[in-house]
């Protein structure tokens, strides 16, 4: 009886350690490089990756997706970058005043010469005809040449950066992260004709002109085409800040108020806001009360003059690939006191309750992340300016690298300890100035 009991364990244990063995090994299989086989469907997904990859890098830096034809054919906006000394109009754009703009330089697209003239003070940084020759080189980041002195906007000019390692507003390129230097508004208000601007929203080109001044830089005004609200009911200015465009792999919804997912933005910007040459639906638009513009416009329904002449659709696949891929930037070393992030971790999950809606590692709400503003404890007006009337849970990720500006979509919290301050007062947290501060380094550290 002893012995066969004696089997009966060692048969268990050794039946136990197979076990342990055979999962750890799945396990470890699936953390694990694994082997391609040549010819494998493994292969072909590998090689999609790679590719799909690649393109979208592409398409994110320099395809304009057509949309030379609105901003240099209709606008006329490169003969105002171009002065009349270079066959344009006014006294045009040179490279210093590019980047008082908030324009960056990619240093590694800039030809040698060039930056050997600007290191050695011969570039005459007040010429125009300089910035041409950046613009030709497809340095100047997000503004692409396109034929004839024309030149079209790509996604990198809102939501890529330079970390300034030549000089402040030249440097590497920093995909995905939000330029809250760059004024939009005042680069747009330069076209010397905006009459398709002012007829669209039905006013003259000199409202168009007042309004795009009223942004300031690091913001934009998406839903301006939609509902031509130019202003809050308070007076301030209807737009808000550029978002970032990294961290976005999980989650759902990729603007402040939600709209869609990422390659629904992606393709809402390249037809409406970019104004390229695609096809973009959404029937949403078509309410005449809340969306009058688009409706009138037809933006419900938009559609390239040919099938040919779709600039859009198929680079929607690599774009939002390449976008996913784009990691939230990690905090500087030595900008975060270790020891009080950890506390904040602690309280951020714990009695703080922020990882209810923020939840780790997304720090949003895995589904549909949205909330009315009694909720969050703001006034609903840019909710009201989407089709669900609610704010997105936004992602917390590198929010170090977009302080600029403010936080919330419209920068109306200064800093990081502006927000806890928001929320302790709203959910009664009753924390400590300790707390909060703890609080605020965690935040930090994503």
């Amino acid at each position: 009886m002893r012995t066969a009991r004696t089997a009966l364990t060692l048969a268990v244990v050794i039946f136990v350690a197979a076990l342990a063995w055979t999962v750890t090994g799945r396990v470890t299989a699936q953390i694990a490089p694994t082997y391609v086989r040549p010819g494998s469907f493994d292969e072909v997904i590998q090689n999609s990756s790679s590719e799909l990859f690649r393109r979208g890098q592409q398409v994110f830096r320099f395809d304009t997706f057509g949309d030379e034809r609105f901003w240099s054919d209709t606008l006329r906006l490169h003969q105002a970058i171009a002065g009349a000394a270079n066959g344009g109009v006014g006294p045009g754009v040179g490279p210093a005043a590019a980047l008082a703009a908030g324009l960056k330089v990619d240093v590694d697209m800039v030809p040698q010469q060039i930056l050997a003239g600007i290191r050695s003070g011969t570039v005459n940084l007040n010429d125009p005809a300089n910035t041409l020759a950046l613009i030709n080189a497809r340095a100047v980041v997000g503004v692409m040449p396109a034929g004839n002195g024309r030149v079209g906007f790509t996604c990198a000019l809102c939501h890529a950066n330079v970390d300034d390692s030549f000089a402040p507003g030249i440097g590497s390129r920093l995909d995905g992260w939000a330029n809250r230097d760059l004024n939009v508004g005042a680069i747009v208000a330069m076209a010397p004709d905006l009459s398709a601007v002012a007829s669209l929203l039905q006013v003259d080109q000199q409202t168009v002109r007042n309004v795009l001044m009223s942004w300031g830089p690091g913001r934009f005004d998406a839903e301006l085409f939609l509902d031509g609200k130019a202003f809050r009911p308070d007076g301030r200015t209807a737009s808000t800040l550029i978002p970032p465009a990294y961290g976005l792999a999980g989650v759902n919804l990729h603007t402040y108020t939600g709209w869609g997912s990422v390659p629904y933005w992606n393709a809402f910007v390249a037809n409406l806001e970019l104004h390229g040459s695609g096809v973009f639906y959404d029937p949403r638009l078509n309410d005449a009360t809340k969306f009058p513009v688009a409706a009138r416009a037809g933006f419900g329904n938009v559609r390239p003059a040919s099938a040919g002449d779709d600039g859009i659709t198929s680079r929607l696949p690599s774009l939002q690939y390449y976008q996913l891929s784009i990691p939230a930037p990690a905090a500087p070393v030595g900008s975060v006191n270790q020891r009080a992030a950890d506390e904040g971790q602690a309280l951020f999950n714990g009695r703080a309750r922020c990882s209810s809606c923020h939840v780790p590692p997304l720090f949003t709400e895995p589904g549909w992340s949205m909330h009315t503003a009694e909720e969050i404890g703001i006034d609903d007006f840019q909710a009201r300016r989407s089709p669900d009337n609610r704010y997105r849970t936004t992602p917390l990720k590198g929010a170090w690298s977009h302080a600029k500006g403010g936080y919330y979509h419209d920068g109306r919290f200064a800093t990081l300890r502006a927000v806890v301050e928001h929320y302790d007062q709203l959910f009664g947290l009753r924390l400590t100035e300790t707390e909060i501060n703890d609080l605020v380094e965690y935040l930090k550290s994503l």
